[in-house]
């Protein structure tokens, strides 16, 4: 059996060391497809060399079962036509563990002109995948601390500066934000802002002037309507 080398692998969130993949070959004979695996794709596979012997039944036997069917069907049409393929599934390696991959690869003509080979490589994107969902969860838990933060802050301004309670501050702030339908971040980080920039202690004296007419026209409203 040829010896496949593994690739070069690098993933924007692990790194060069992390992501694992591996290269294969498939030569279509009159005697049935035989297979080359590169030491990548017995890992994906939750093997090591010479464990087991890369068959089409064990291939798909690792498919995912809701993914199975339609691999099998990309994987005989290029087969009998010829051309490119690219599959985003998943497999069940021998560890009961699911991996999401990526398979992409080609075929390869002989001198009759019909597929004698295919050969692509498999590349692992469970763990890019969860780093990069753990990053974005990360990123916004921060976003709406941050968030938080801004709002409690504008609102504690606006409870020293016109002496009021913290819930009038806050319905305040989300008058002002429904009468200019900006958001209420929006308009509690210009006040913040503001507060902290010495030289425009007058437009902080408007700012909150103009909330504080924004908030009584807003109330006024609701009792009318009530």
């Amino acid at each position: 059996m040829t010896e496949l080398s593994d690739l070069y692998v690098y993933s924007s969130a692990l790194g060069d060391s992390e992501s694992d993949a591996g290269i294969f070959r498939v030569d279509l004979g009159p005697d049935g497809p035989t297979f080359h695996w590169s030491e990548g794709m017995y890992r994906l596979h939750g093997y090591q060399r010479g464990e087991v012997v890369p068959t089409l039944e064990l291939i798909f036997a690792h498919k995912h079962p809701d993914d199975r069917e339609r691999c099998e069907e990309i994987v005989a049409q290029v087969s009998s036509t010829g051309g490119f393929f690219c599959m985003y599934h998943r497999i069940v390696d021998a560890r009961g563990r699911t991996r999401r991959v990526l398979t992409s690869g080609e075929s390869v003509l002989g001198a009759d002109g019909s597929v004698a080979a295919l050969e692509g490589v498999t590349v692992d994107l469970s763990r890019t995948l969860q780093r990069e969902t753990e990053e974005t969860a990360r990123d916004a838990v921060a976003g709406a601390t941050a968030t938080r933060t801004v709002i409690d802050q504008a609102r504690g301004i606006l409870m020293g500066q016109l002496k009021l309670g913290s819930d009038d501050a806050f319905q305040m702030l989300v008058s002002t934000s429904s009468h200019r339908n900006v958001k209420l971040v929006v308009v509690a980080a210009e006040l913040v802002q503001l507060a902290n920039s010495p030289e425009a202690r007058n437009y902080l004296d408007r700012a909150v002037r103009a909330i504080q007419v924004h908030g009584r026209t807003e109330h006024a409203g609701d009792r009318r309507a009530g």
